[in-house]
């Protein structure tokens, strides 16, 4: 069965008007073939009455006629002595006309049919010849002039011969071409008739074949009709619904399987695709963005686009989803921080507690910065944990640079790691304990100064929304705990404020009385002054010169120091001494103790590697000083240096 269909034709709508065409065109072609072949013989017939009938009939007529023009002017010979004028014409017959007309019958006899008309005609050649040479011998050439004329028995003799020979040899000869006459008359006729027969019968088989053409071509159109323009008015039924948005499916009985069926059965995909897209469309103006829907193909532009648009709503609503929950988070920790700015503790404890359960993380940690112990370098502690091994991690301090806090807390940025080093951090619970996902370290920064980190861990990776909002609040704790600072710092001020204005007030009377003294030295300190600007005006333009507290915090810098390090005044001044130190020297123990010698008093020099901004190394010789105020402590330290 599958064999048979293989080998079937496919009737499609061009191979139904193509056929069409070729039976009209082979009607056309058997019409044409008839009429040429009908119209052939009739031509046949023509060319033959033209050119053998009617000229043969011609022939014989003008035969007959010279026959008896010989006749007659072979009497007027005999009996007729003065009329040259007939004699010269019977000259001219017998010499030329006659064998002219001679010559055209023997051309045309050998097209007849019949072989008794040829023998006919040559019977009259003959006789009329013989005729010719025996009217020759015995008449022309006997009375050839006057005196033959008067000559009684020659014209006797002559006379007699006319009467008794040559007419009844020219009956004879006009008996014979009567009967041809008569038989070219009969083929004549013949011939009209066949003519007149055949030019009827192609004028009926034309009107017989013009009358099957156009039976055959209405049936054919309404062929045509009722297999394409059917269905083609079916299908535009549906297409001018779908232009007024109508998704009525019309079912056909029955498509043809050509061209106009594939239509149909692709309207119908259609239809259906629509209906799929349109209950998609209202899915998404539902909201409903996880319905699965399946474009009618890879260039489906209103499918695809509407797969698009449900991404980007789906993308909309997702970042509006994470805009809220910052949004919110934001609003939740702003009334925990505005709630809790006398405690410091309980600051903490609440930050890092929400935080942790906001995130949905496991653990968490909040490290402050401490504050300033004169001549250590400044640390940061734990404050409070969430869900962390407190023990483990109880009053350890971090320096700048020290562990992942420490590095966070240096540079200032956030560290965000997925892959946790081994034995770094282990979240426990009651059936065990494993390595967490990732490890969140943000910088507590306000006003580009660092008050702490804040460190979480999780088993599930936080996303960079999550990351992004752990950063705003981390900017709003920092400014809440430099306000809590600042308000204990000031408490602490005012309480010290009142106990120096008991000893002002004591002080008052001395320092009238110094006064005086300090009028008097005045002077001298003017002129001493003159001689001092100039010698630091020498040694600045020579030497690099950095003034520190006795914390290591620089104060003052020079313009060759700042030159040689490549930084402005505003980069430095307030920074540590360490912003010039390698990493390796700057959190090691010798370098701690450097800076507490010199806050004891004790100078130091050497040689030492630095950095520059750039950072590259330059290496200098350096002279620290510790500078003592006049009460003998020291209040500042000085660094005379110059490159090597």
């Amino acid at each position: 069965m599958e064999r048979n269909n293989r080998f079937k034709i496919r009737l499609t709508v061009g191979n139904k008007i193509l056929l069409g065409f070729l039976i009209v065109m082979g009607l056309f072609l058997v019409n044409g073939a008839i009429i040429f072949f009908t119209a052939n013989r009739i031509d046949q017939v023509v060319g033959n009455n033209s050119d053998v009938i009617r000229p043969s009939k011609d022939a014989i007529n003008e035969f007959v006629l010279q026959v008896e023009r010989y006749q007659k002017f072979i009497t007027s010979w005999v009996y007729l002595q003065t009329n040259e004028e007939n004699k010269k014409a019977l000259i001219q017959l017998v010499n030329y006309e006659y064998p002219a007309l001679k010559e055209r019958i023997t051309k045309l006899k050998d097209t007849w049919e019949s072989d008794s008309l040829r023998t006919m005609v040559d019977s009259a050649f003959n006789l009329f010849e013989a005729v010719q040479k025996n009217a020759e011998a015995q008449i022309t050439s006997q009375l050839n002039s006057f005196e033959s004329y008067e000559d009684g028995i020659t014209k006797l003799l002559a006379e007699d011969v006319l009467e008794s020979q040559v007419n009844p040899q020219l009956k004879n000869v006009l008996a014979i071409l009567g009967k041809l006459a008569s038989a070219q008359v009969q083929i004549t006729a013949r011939s009209d008739e066949n003519l007149r027969n055949s030019t009827r019968s192609l004028r009926n088989i034309t009107l017989i074949l013009a009358g099957a053409t156009v039976v055959l071509g209405l049936a054919i159109a309404f062929f045509l009709i009722r297999s394409i323009t059917r269905p083609v008015n079916f299908l535009k039924n549906v297409v001018v619904k779908l232009g007024r948005g109508e998704l009525v499916e019309e079912k056909q009985s029955k498509f043809s399987k050509d061209e106009i069926g594939e239509m149909a059965l692709a309207m119908d995909n259609l239809v259906a695709g629509l209906k799929a897209t349109t209950l998609f469309a209202e899915n998404i103006g539902k909201g409903n963005y996880s319905t699965e829907f399946k474009p009618l193909s890879d260039h489906d532009v209103l499918g695809n686009a509407l797969i698009n648009m449900r991404n980007n709503l789906a993308r909309v609503a997702e970042e509006d989803k994470k805009r809220n929950w910052i949004t919110e988070g934001l609003a939740r920790f702003g009334e925990i921080l505005r709630s809790n700015t006398n405690d410091l503790n309980k600051l903490a404890d609440e930050i890092i507690s929400n935080l942790v359960k906001y995130l949905k993380a496991n653990q968490g940690a909040i490290y402050i910065l401490d504050d300033d112990t004169e001549g250590e370098e400044p640390t940061i502690s734990m404050k409070a944990c969430y869900a962390w091994d407190k023990k483990k991690y109880l009053n350890q301090k971090i320096h700048k640079g020290e562990g992942l806090a420490g590095q966070a807390w240096q540079e200032g940025d956030t560290i965000y790691l997925t892959e946790v080093p081994q034995n770094y951090i282990r979240i426990t619970s009651g059936l065990g304990d494993a390595n967490p996902t990732c490890i969140l370290i943000v910088p507590l920064k306000f006003n580009e100064q660092i008050y702490g980190v804040v460190e979480i861990a999780s088993f599930s990776v936080l996303q960079d929304f999550e990351i992004q909002f752990v950063e705003k609040i981390a900017e709003s704790i920092a400014s809440t705990i430099s306000t809590v600072k600042v308000n204990a710092r000031t408490q602490r001020l005012l309480e010290e404020s009142q106990e120096m204005t008991e000893q002002m007030r004591a002080q008052e009377e001395e320092m009238r009385q110094n006064m005086e003294e300090l009028q008097a030295t005045q002077e001298e300190m003017q002129r001493n002054q003159a001689e001092t600007e100039g010698t630091m005006l020498a040694i600045n333009n020579t030497l690099a010169i950095a003034d520190y507290d006795i914390e290591g915090h620089i104060t003052k810098i020079n313009t060759t120091y700042l030159n040689l390090m490549g930084y402005a005044a505003s980069e430095v001044v307030g920074e540590h001494h360490r912003i010039f130190v390698t990493k390796e020297e700057k959190s090691s123990e010798e370098y701690r103790q450097f800076w507490r010698d010199l806050a004891a008093g004790k100078s130091q020099k050497g040689t030492f590697k630095r950095i520059t901004r750039q950072g590259t190394p330059v290496t200098i010789k350096s002279t620290f000083t510790p500078i003592r105020n006049r009460q003998g402590e020291i209040s500042r330290i000085m660094e005379i240096a110059y490159e090597i």
